[in-house]
């Protein structure tokens, strides 16, 4: 009688996660690709061809002239502003959600989402219609001097309202995982509670805040429909860069739109490389390691 011992693991020929043909496999791979290259890669590579189809000089002239200047710092002003007041607020209601009980908690997580499910264009109009001048605070607000829709500060609530969920949304369910066996046991051993949050919360959830943080600037500088709404398309003073691409185009300037365009198109990439960088150190913390062979000699 023969006995066959079994393989280990890191000697078994690798299995196969799929049992399809390689014919199957190599067919949708080649969908994939041409799906990407179709919708992703040529448009891609016409706005940088119609951004440059004037000449370099034509370029810089387009993204350095004042409304261009204007419409990049009211952008960044905007998605600053969101990115601090949405890394607040997301971190306080991911650690009220994920490590107390209370009345109202359901409540809170589906406020959290609604601007997920209001288009972004209802959204500005809810703040036209709170704080225009026609509007249920709007007249009381003109009268001391107080002007929120049509400037930059109606500009500015527009992005952090349709953003918010995003920070809140990544820390939520990690915060959820970890549990709260750690704080407990750092309160045991009397930390206080801006050590609590330091030492212990931020440290394990930093990369999910990263992540949620990037997604955040991300959609803030692209955010169109709801500025769009409150901003009155004031050139120089309450246009962003979408707004801005948009005015260039309707007035058949198309290699200034494309230029302008451009730069948002490099921001979406640099995000997407961010992205990816923190996936990969995120994934990398998480990766246990195998132990040296004399450690697991010791233990045996």
């Amino acid at each position: 009688m023969h006995f066959t011992m079994p393989l280990p693991a890191s000697m078994a020929p690798p299995q196969q996660a799929t049992t399809e043909p390689r014919w199957v496999r190599r067919l949708l791979l080649g969908a994939a690709l041409a799906f990407l290259t179709l919708f992703l890669g040529l448009p891609l590579a016409v706005v940088f061809a119609q951004a440059f189809a004037a000449g370099v000089e034509a370029y810089f002239a387009a993204v350095t002239e004042p409304f261009a200047r204007s419409a990049i710092r009211l952008t960044l002003l905007a998605a600053g502003a969101a990115v601090v007041l949405n890394t607040v607020f997301g971190v306080a209601a991911a650690w009220a959600v994920a490590k107390f009980e209370f009345r109202g908690k359901s409540l809170l997580v589906t406020l959290i989402d609604l601007p997920f499910t209001i288009s972004p264009v209802v959204s500005g109009l809810m703040f036209v219609l709170l704080f225009g001048s026609s509007g249920v605070f709007g007249p009381w607000l003109i009268e001391h001097g107080v002007r929120l829709v049509f400037a930059a500060p109606g500009i500015v609530m527009a992005t952090v309202f349709v953003t918010f969920p995003f920070v809140a949304r990544e820390l939520i369910p990690l915060m959820q995982e970890q549990g709260a066996e750690e704080e407990e046991a750092a309160v045991v051993l009397g930390a206080r509670p801006w050590q609590l949050f330091f030492r212990v919360t931020l440290p394990n959830v930093k990369w999910g805040l990263l992540y949620g943080v990037i997604l955040c600037n991300a959609r803030a500088m692209g955010e169109f429909g709801a500025v769009s709404v409150v901003s009155g398309h004031i050139r120089g003073k309450t246009n962003t860069l979408p707004l801005h691409v948009e005015v260039l185009y309707n007035e058949y300037q198309f290699a200034a739109a494309f230029a302008v365009a451009s730069l948002l198109t490099l921001l979406a990439l640099a995000t997407l490389v961010l992205k990816e960088v923190v996936e990969r150190r995120a994934a990398r913390r998480h990766t246990v390691l195998p132990e040296p062979e004399g450690e697991l000699a010791l233990k045996a």
